[in-house]
Formats: C-alpha cells, structure tokens, sequence
C-alpha cells in the first residue's frame, strides 16, 4: 500500500505543495561483503590443498587406511586435521565429525569396506537446523577401478573440489550466518556414489532441513578434450523434475507446468546469478541435465532422497586426465596429475561457490508452502506461508519472480515487502511462470521457488 503525506513548502510568496510518497523501503540488491569474500578466496591456498592430496599418493576407496602418509585413511585424517585448524582459526566455530558406514557385496567394493566422510557444520544464528552445504570428493581412481594400490593422484578430480572445500570454510567461517553451513568430504564417488548416499541418510535421520548442495567434482581444468581453452566459464547440472516426484505430483505437474523448475533448477539460476554479480570474468553454463550424458556425481544421492542438489564444473573436460593409469602412449601423456589443473580457475569456481553459499545462508528461510491461482481469470495470484520465531528474525520481506515460460532465467521481479500474498495484474497466469524468494534486512535473497510439489524446497 502507497502512503502519501500532504507537504506545504513556503519560499517568499511562492507556495509549492505536493504529495511525497512514502514508498517501503526496499532491501540492497547487493551484498558488499560478498565482494570481499570473493576477493578473500585464495589460488594459492588451493594450489597447496590440492599438492597435498596428491601427495598420497592414491586416495582410493579401497586403499591403504593405516598409513600416514600414504592412502584415502591419511587423506581424510588430514582434511579433518584442516577443518578442526579452521575452526580454531573463527574460536571454535565448525563442529567436525566423520560419517560413515560400511558398504560390500557391489561391483567396486566387493568386499567390506568402511566409506569415510570428513563433515564440518558452521551453524546459524536464527536457523541452525537449516543447512546449505559444498561438498567435494576425497577419493581417487586410474582405469581399474579396483585397483586401490598403484598411484592414482586425482589431481583435478577430484582434489581440485575438495580444495574448494576447504578453501570456502576458511573464508566463510570468518562470518556468520543466520542460516548453517555444511562442508562436507565425501568418499566413495568413484565406486558408486556411497559417500553421498550415506551422508543424505544421516541428514534426513537427524531432520536437517538441507536445501542446497553445490556438488563441485572438478573444477581445475581448462584445455579440454575438443581443444578449446577456456577459463571464463563454468557449467551447473541440474535435475529438471524431482526424482521423489509422487505419481500425485507428476499430474499437478502435468497440468500446472514445472518441468524445468525443480528446487535443483532453481538453484542453478540462483548459481548463475551469483555469477553475474559477485565473480568477475566467470559466466555460468546451465545445463539441463542431471549430470553429464550417461554419468554421475555426488549430488545425485542426494536428489534421490528429495534434497535439492546440482553439479558444479569446468566447462570443457580431458577425459585422457580422468580415470586413466599414469602413462605415455604414442607420445600422448594419460593420467590425472597436476599439470592438469590451473589453480587461478580453481579459485573462481570456489569464489562462485562461496557467494552462493554466504547469499543462501545470509538469507530468511526459504519460501514454503507457495501456491499459485488463477484459472480462467485476469490476473494471477501467488501466495506462502511465512516463517515465525526467531528463524524470521532477519526477515524483510519478498520479492515476486515471473517470465515468460520459454525463458531459461529469471527475467522479471517486484519486491512486495512482509506479505503472504500477491496479486499478478492483469498477467494471465496461462502465459508465465512465478515465483518468489525471501528477502533479508540487508538484501540477502534466497532462489526463487516455483509454486506446488514441483518446485518445493521444504518447509520450516
């Protein structure tokens, strides 16, 4: 609702009066102190993480778990001795623990086989029990994938996402949040995606209501195997429509829209805007595709138990750098080493990592519950249901979304203020989709969430 006050002013004999608006005041659009943190991300601490976990030489999932410095047991010990140095660095801040269960009788992991994650929390000031979180893989592998003994460096896949990891927890513990932060070492990615499916499963034991994972699984390379160099861009997969989609909600699907406005999805756009705005030199591919054609990632564990999730990457891969034994053949040089990886791209996918992260967790609770209507009429209208207590403390208002249904992004928006319900004039709910994200005091937005089951991100 628009405010107008009467004001009369005087200047000798001439009296000039008018109407002032008094417009609510609408939230920065963007955050400085996310332009510190990008600039706060470091290459060269990246570059030393990464030469450390090729120094052991393989982190294979079935490697050496006793020596200390050799094998995926030293790694992992390592990256938990780096997260608890990073919590002593913010007085104590992280809660480091490792997560893990055993896994045999399967095509790469025969025989019983402990499958370690390192997870260290930064918990929230309004809402610890909701969780945005990066992750990245500890573990290794050359052509054989049961082949835990030769030397499997995995420079760029995936030391080169755990580093990232690592990287952001220095960076962001410096802060706080309203919301948590889970920086999560995942093992097993190459002998199934176990670390991801046993860390989903603890979330969704112990209620944690996680509403992103940036999966980051390579992010080091730029000359890939079509000969294009490439430093500028990066690419985000998503899944198009969940994969917990109920019978039910593929028919409100069918007939309300959605196919391209998962959580997941509107994550990615999330990402892509980030990118726009806080890392420079850095464009965003998005690719509408749970993962690479015919492959996988550890995000996908964890769309497959309804947590929204997509992959972060290079844009141009070397497939003679991945998965392959240490060799020359016909002068041609295989093997994942980390001559392979340009650690100054390394730092901006992290810096795009860490913006999305402290932009997520900076921000109210994300919308819930969203409804659209408008049927046969000429306007549409979007409604959600607010958050209460303490987790709305930073809460100012929300911003309504809409676009034409062809559009990839986001291209329209209104900031609306502390209100559950808005009214689209004249826009015929036929012919765009809607949205709308929760906006904090100090500008901090959440993604947008699509109305109904297909685009959800959960509830408070």
């Amino acid at each position: 609702m628009r405010l107008f006050k009467q004001l009369v002013i005087t200047t000798g004999s001439i009296i000039f009066t008018y109407n002032a608006v008094l417009a609510q005041q609408v939230p920065p659009q963007e955050l400085p102190m996310i332009h510190q943190l990008v600039r706060d991300v470091s290459a060269t601490r990246i570059e030393n993480d990464i030469r450390k976990l090729v120094s052991f030489g393989t982190r294979h999932t079935l490697s050496e778990t006793k020596s200390e410095t050799r094998g995926i047991g030293a790694a992992r010990r390592w990256i938990f001795a780096e997260f608890e140095k990073i919590s002593d660095d913010c007085g104590g801040c992280l809660e480091v623990m490792y997560i893990s269960d055993t896994i045999s009788g399967q095509d790469r992991i025969p025989n019983p086989t402990e499958v370690v994650s390192v997870v260290a929390i930064q918990r929230g000031e309004f809402d610890p029990n909701r969780y945005v979180s990066m992750s990245g893989d500890i573990d290794s592998r050359v052509s054989d994938p049961l082949n835990g003994v030769d030397d499997s460096p995995g420079a760029n896949d995936n030391a080169s996402g755990m580093a990232g990891v690592l990287e952001a927890a220095r960076v962001l513990s410096q802060h706080k949040f309203a919301g948590s932060i889970i920086y999560m070492g995942l093992s097993g990615e190459e002998q199934g995606l176990f670390g991801g499916q046993i860390v989903a499963k603890h979330a969704l034991e112990n209620n944690w209501r996680v509403k992103a994972v940036l999966n980051n699984d390579m992010i080091g390379n730029i000359t890939g195997i079509d000969g294009v160099t490439d430093n500028s861009t990066a690419r985000v997969f998503s899944e198009g429509t969940r994969d917990v989609e109920t019978p039910e909600e593929a028919r409100e699907r069918r007939f309300s829209g959605g196919e391209v406005d998962s959580p997941s999805r509107n994550l990615a756009r999330f990402i892509d805007r980030q990118a726009d705005k806080y890392v420079p030199n850095l464009d965003v591919m998005m690719v509408y595709r749970l993962d690479r054609f015919g492959r996988g990632g550890h995000h996908r564990p964890f769309n497959a138990v309804g947590i929204p999730a997509v992959r972060v990457m290079e844009t141009h891969e070397h497939y003679d750098r991945q998965h392959q034994d240490i060799r020359t053949e016909n002068g041609r040089k295989y093997g994942d080493v980390i001559e392979g990886v340009n650690f100054d791209y390394a730092r901006k996918l992290t810096a795009l990592n860490v913006s999305s992260l402290a932009e997520m967790a900076a921000a109210p609770p994300f919308p819930a519950e969203v409804k659209l209507k408008g049927a046969v009429s000429a306007s549409a209208v979007i409604s959600w249901k607010k958050p209460s207590g303490k987790m709305a403390e930073n809460l100012a208002g929300y911003k309504v979304y809409w676009r034409l249904t062809d559009q990839p992004q986001w291209t329209y928006s209104k900031y609306v203020g502390d209100v559950d319900t808005y009214v689209f004039e004249n826009l015929v709910i036929d012919n765009y989709y809607f949205g709308v994200a929760a906006v904090a005091k100090d500008g901090a937005e959440s993604p947008v969430v699509f109305p109904g089951s297909m685009g959800s991100f959960g509830g408070y």
